[in-house]
């Protein structure tokens, strides 16, 4: 084994990592870019180096300054975790070349399964079934069009140079090829600089299954049994488990033996993951989609039915050891359940629903624990979550006897998973795993994209903007004087001689929503409170644990959690949190914005940067039309103009650096003044 590993990452997956090295005893080397400085992993590590600024190509997909780290820190081998440089032909042989250990499959395993073209004819001689798709390399977009054409619509372009579905487009119109090749290289291009793209069939209701493998350097390769991914929102998964409720003990052997055929194809070593294409009503016409020559991040709930550390196998296995067990070894015990947390919003626009990176400092965080509980975490309180990253910040695992009892547990899990300072989504993955067809177990993988917005939450409880009201309000209270005498007059209670007390107005406003105004009669003890058109309600704010209050409303007691951020505060209840901002209407007015715009102001939805600006002021435009697009976290955003009109006012240009709601261009309606009836995919208005 290793005295000392180097972890080529970032966030949860560098802290996971680290957590196995400890355990074996192995010295562990963090690096961090200058944004993660005060981050979790470097704490966590026994060594940490700097190795640039926040931008991941001067800094995590930096071979040169990785290899410098490690040249520094004495390290004998490098894990590269997931993501970044992970699945990079170039940096595993670099490692090599340093003579270093690369903590991974050779290089040339990674380049053929990279290439999703090659990799389809790679385990198609092998045996594996694939999905039907175009076949060659560097197609032009007509050679491409042309493919889809002949395959049959709906079409599934993807990116031949990586995965995590970055770059995928489902395309079902003919008319919209064209700008969906555009935009699938540029996306391809921004993650993996390589715009190559591939096209498969569609197969409509189908599910996500995938195999764990795991080879050693002697000639020993071993299925660890499946995963089902089917819950994904965009191609990203979200909810993983295993076993999948889907698969007999005859399927899932059949599809371990052809995913063990799969690595066997490219003389693979390591830890790896072959993913099927499963149609829902036939689990036997499973279809090679491609092979991820790394951990994945749903490799938790392997583990938990196996009881096997795949990171220390990775480890062992890269230092030459020969696996310990065989095929007839692995036994599957139990089921888990793994939900990703992510830095989201979510905003419902027209029927659709569109989740949206999100920032800001963690000032309050609680974890779950407990019996059958698992928690992967990059978070600390203090942490600033940027865009300049994934915005996975941890995963809540759950473990139980069976399947229902893993999903019980992991939504209690959720429940007792409080992040305040940044938006997550956390109480969707709650509704989501409440969902019939997910207690049921029949999956596909448009089940999350069809139903989001029937998951989202219909509104901010009254309760809650009452006690961000009281709260404020208690800070307005003078301290009694020594006596114990408050002047009454110098108390926001309202009280009048000889009149009815008068209403002291809160005006309050979460994100993404309309401001509310909560009036408050009496102290935050004790008082009459009305949230904006509502009747008054009695209620009282009481002292809690530490980042803790709670409030009696309507004779019901209510348990939050707090924390002040900024001109405003955050509260916490069951996996959701809110931030509750000051909001003065007149300062609003003067400052214009958005409010001042009106409906005509198309606003940044998250924090981010302008990539593409497609109109100039004075452009006619019609419903529906792409405007700008911006880009948080590698993913993008298309603004499109809301209904036909001119543009009369753009604020920005390719490279501008925006906050979330801030103006970028006003469309002012014309022609018909139709909105448009469905926003084009990743569209946000």
């Amino acid at each position: 084994m290793f005295d000392t590993v180097l972890v080529a990452n970032r966030g949860e997956i560098a802290v996971r990592v680290i957590r196995t090295l400890r355990r074996l005893g192995v010295r562990s080397v963090a690096v961090f870019s200058d944004a993660d400085a005060g981050a979790r992993h470097v704490r966590e590590a026994d060594t940490a180096v700097r190795i640039g600024p926040a931008p991941a190509t001067e800094s995590y997909l930096s071979a040169e300054r990785l290899l410098d780290a490690a040249r520094r820190t004495g390290a004998q081998a490098v894990h590269p975790g997931y993501g970044f440089l992970a699945e990079n032909a170039a940096f595993a042989r670099a490692v090599e070349e340093a003579g270093l250990v690369f903590v991974g499959p050779p290089a040339g395993a990674i380049e053929l399964m990279g290439d999703k073209i090659r990799a389809k004819e790679t385990v198609r001689a092998a045996g594996v079934p694939v999905v039907p798709g175009s076949s060659g390399s560097s197609l032009t977009d007509a050679e491409l069009a042309a493919a889809a054409l002949e395959i049959g619509m709906p079409v599934l372009l993807k990116p031949s140079a990586g995965g995590g579905g970055k770059g995928m487009r489902l395309v079902r119109d003919e008319a919209a090829l064209a700008d969906e090749i555009a935009a699938a290289r540029r996306e391809a291009r921004g993650a993996f600089g390589d715009d190559t793209l591939l096209v498969e069939r569609w197969i409509d209701g189908p599910r996500h299954i995938e195999i764990q493998v795991l080879a050693d350097g002697h000639g020993t390769v071993v299925h660890l049994g499946e995963r089902e991914c089917s819950l994904q929102r965009r191609h990203q998964k979200i909810i993983e488990e295993a076993p999948s409720p889907l698969l007999d003990e005859a399927t899932r052997a059949a599809m371990g033996e052809a995913a063990v055929r799969a690595a066997r194809s490219c003389g693979y070593r390591g830890a790896g993951t072959v993913e099927f294409i499963v149609p829902g009503g036939d689990p036997g016409s499973y279809c090679f989609m491609e092979m991820n020559t790394r951990l994945q991040v749903e490799h938790p709930v392997t583990e938990l039915i196996t009881g096997l550390d795949l990171v220390e196998w990775q480890l062992r296995v890269a230092a030459g050891e020969p696996l310990a067990f065989g095929q007839e070894d692995v036994s599957l015990r139990g089921h888990a359940v793994e939900a990703r947390i992510c830095a989201e919003s979510a905003r419902a626009t027209g029927g659709r629903v569109d989740f949206l990176p999100s920032a800001g400092t963690v000032h309050l965080l609680s974890e779950p624990s407990g019996e059958g509980v698992r928690v992967d975490s990059g978070l600390a309180e203090g942490t600033e979550v940027g865009t300049d990253y994934d915005p996975m910040l941890a995963k809540v695992i759950a473990y139980g006897p069976d399947r229902a009892s893993a999903l019980r547990r992991l939504r209690g899990a959720l429940a007792g998973t409080t992040v305040l300072g940044v938006e997550t989504n956390t109480a969707f993955l709650r509704a989501l795993l409440e969902h019939p067809a997910v207690l049921s177990g029949d999956l596909d993988t448009g089940l999350v994209d069809r139903d989001a917005a029937s998951l989202l939450p219909s509104g901010v409880p009254a309760e809650v903007y009452a006690a961000a009201a009281l709260l404020r309000h208690a800070a307005l209270e003078p301290e009694p004087s020594p006596a114990g005498w408050t002047d009454p007059f110098a108390a926001p209670t309202g009280w009048r001689l000889g009149g009815e007390p008068a209403w002291t107005v809160h005006h309050l406003r979460v994100p993404g929503r309309e401001p509310v105004a909560v009036r408050v009669r009496g102290r935050s003890t004790g008082a009459e409170v009305r949230v904006g058109e509502e009747p008054p309600v009695r209620a009282a704010l009481r002292g809690g644990a530490a980042g803790r209050i709670l409030l009696e409303w309507d004779g019901v007691t209510h348990s939050f959690a707090h924390a002040r951020a900024g001109g405003g505060r955050w509260l916490g209840r069951d996996g959701v949190g809110w931030q509750l901002t000051d909001h003065d209407p007149v300062e609003a007015a003067l400052r214009g914005g958005a409010g001042a715009h009106g409906a005509d102001a198309l606003t940044a939805p998250m924090p981010g940067t302008v990539t593409v600006v497609k109109a100039a002021v004075g452009d006619e435009v019609v419903a529906g039309q792409s405007l700008l697009v911006v880009e948080a976290m590698k993913m993008e955003h298309v603004i499109t103009a809301p209904y036909d009109g001119t543009v009369t006012e753009l604020d920005v240009a390719p490279g501008s650096t925006v906050a979330m709601d801030q103006v970028l261009a006003v469309v002012e309606p014309g022609g018909s003044g139709e909105p448009a009836a469905e926003p084009a995919e990743g569209a946000v208005r």
